[in-house]
């Protein structure tokens, strides 16, 4: 059993070992697709190929569709060159749901695979002919926040932005400069109107992708290496919008327990690649069975009707709602305290932790009772049930294979969002105060507790990446187990850093309650158990 054109010809092996296959008729579909592309996406990553990929094989599956999708790589050019098109744009979708089922899938809606390489004449005329097309009305992104980044820590734009900005829209090298000189072309082919679309999980997407599109229209414009109505054909919402979105859906990276699962079903060829750039992809996505995705509903050029396939159209005051109430109160945040006490407590599993009477009481307090009091309900999901399914299926699902050492990833540029703006709506609120917070200013202290690098019992283990721990470490490098007492002078300028915590723990009334738990914590082996059982008994 093969994933190929070829292999699948046999659909009745595929089928007798489970496999859902596609129901349409790819060819005609693939044709269709290539004439007249309607939605191509850049990133092809696990989120899109679990996600977007598989919404678009129900809705041709059901007949709704005529047309598949386009996916460029932009970052890793090896993504497309060895799984993409060796595989002749199949993937395997595993859904492991929390009751223990595994519903095994073979999409086939991603038609087409390039590359976004401005060196390379034959794919970038592709993407161009692509763009000039009337019938494109999305462009779609998953390439991570930094990926829509022109500048440096230190605001200085990058020198590969530098030099695009000068040499103009003809052969960029940056990723956003290729992406705005195919805007270019489809300017110049008639000013054809477009939705540009990030589905990246950070806030106000859209506007962090108008920003750098639009920055590159201006520099050209102004240099005379573009049109100069081209930066005014970006600016127009009638011609080019940047809606917002909200996208949830846990996808962890192929797992080798999945990968035996598909070998013991008779699949061949499953062997992951890392490639080059570090990037682990194989045949197969495994993810939850969850999935949100909700989009302001701006498309100048019109849309099919993605909402039959589970996509939820909005206007963007919703979108923003909705996203505050997932980054700041019913999941983010609930994540973020699981990784960091996960690691204290040696778990490597977070599914397992839901299991630990404290954690599981500690993420619904944080929830339910410091979190839910200031959240505004969007209207389209309730946030109440939203917890609940975070709790009670997403998290416990002993099938995902996620890791808090995975989330405990860049901590320090996430407890800002996450619960730095439930502090200030108790800050501006009539009817809360910031003194009965307990247990957000606890996972503040658990997460100074972990950057000391030893769990609970005292054993060494390795802090995950982030990007301050060379400025916050040698904050907490003076203690020890045993040997925090008189934490609050090494911990000020920590607790004090705004850009940290999203207040400064200090002016919020918190920071003595911080370092208090912080001494507790560090006590000696066994206080961080301890404590959980003192504050959530």
């Amino acid at each position: 059993m093969k994933l190929s054109e070829q292999g699948l010809k046999n659909k009745e092996q595929w089928e007798q070992a489970g496999y859902q296959l596609p129901q349409f008729d790819r060819e005609a579909v693939t044709a269709a697709t290539k004439e007249n592309p309607f939605w191509i996406h850049f990133g092809a990553g696990n989120i899109f190929r679990a996600f977007q990929a598989n919404v678009v094989q129900k809705l041709l599956d059901a007949g709704e569709l005529d047309r598949g999708l386009i996916v460029a790589e932009g970052f890793d050019y090896e993504i497309v060159q060895k799984m993409n098109r060796p595989h002749d744009e199949y993937s395997i979708l595993v859904t492991l749901k929390a009751d223990g089922n595994v519903e095994k899938t073979v999409v086939g809606s991603v038609v087409e695979s390039c590359i976004l390489d401005s060196a390379d004449a034959s794919e970038y005329e592709r993407l161009k002919e692509i763009f000039r097309r009337e019938s494109l009305q999305m462009v779609s992104f998953t390439i991570t926040e930094k990926g829509y980044s022109l500048a440096d820590s230190k605001g200085a734009f990058l020198p590969a932005v530098q030099a695009d900005f000068a040499a103009g829209p003809e052969k960029p090298v940056s990723y956003i400069g290729k992406v705005t000189s195919l805007l270019y072309a489809r300017y110049q082919a008639g000013t054809k109107p477009v939705a540009m679309v990030s589905m990246d999980n950070c806030s106000h997407n859209g506007d962090k992708l108008f920003a750098a599109v639009s920055t590159f229209a201006e520099k050209w414009t102004e240099n005379g290496t573009a049109n100069k109505e081209f930066l005014s054909y970006i600016k127009d919402k009638e011609k080019v919008s940047f809606p917002w979105s909200m996208i949830d859906k846990i996808t962890p990276r192929p797992d080798a327990s999945v990968e035996a699962i598909l070998k013991a079903d008779g699949v061949e060829g499953l062997e992951p690649v890392i490639t080059s750039k570090n990037t682990y992809v194989a045949p197969f996505v495994n993810a939850e069975e969850c999935e949100y995705l909700v989009i302001e509903d701006a498309f100048p050029n019109g849309r099919p009707a993605l909402e039959k396939g589970g996509l939820i159209f909005t206007e963007r005051e919703t979108v923003d709602k909705v996203e505050k109430m997932k980054v700041c109160t019913c999941l983010n945040p609930l994540h973020t305290a699981l990784a960091v006490f996960g690691c204290l407590l040696g778990y490597h599993k977070i599914s397992d932790e839901m299991k630990d009477s404290e954690l599981k009481k500690l993420v619904e307090t944080i929830g339910y009772q410091e979190g839910l009091p200031v959240v505004v309900n969007p209207g389209i999901l309730d946030p109440k049930e939203f917890i609940g399914t975070v709790l009670r299926v997403r998290v416990p699902n002993p099938f995902m294979p996620d890791t808090p050492q995975r989330i405990a990833t860049d901590t320090s540029q996430k407890l800002a969002i996450r619960f730095g703006e439930t502090i200030k709506a108790y800050q501006a609120s009539k009817e809360l105060d910031v003194a009965d917070l307990k247990l957000i200013p606890l996972v503040f202290a658990g997460w100074l507790r972990y950057l000391m690098a030893v769990d609970d019992e005292g054993n060494a283990f390795s802090l995950s990446p982030d990007p301050l721990l060379d400025s916050v470490c040698p904050h907490v490098a003076g203690f020890s187990l045993g040997r925090a007492a008189g934490a609050e002078q090494a911990l000020k300028p920590v607790l004090e850093n705004e850009k940290i915590f999203g207040v400064n723990l200090y002016e919020a009334g918190l920071a003595q309650k911080v370092c208090g738990y912080f001494e507790e914590l560090a006590a000696g082996r066994g206080a961080v158990r301890a404590v959980l059982k003192k504050y959530l008994d």
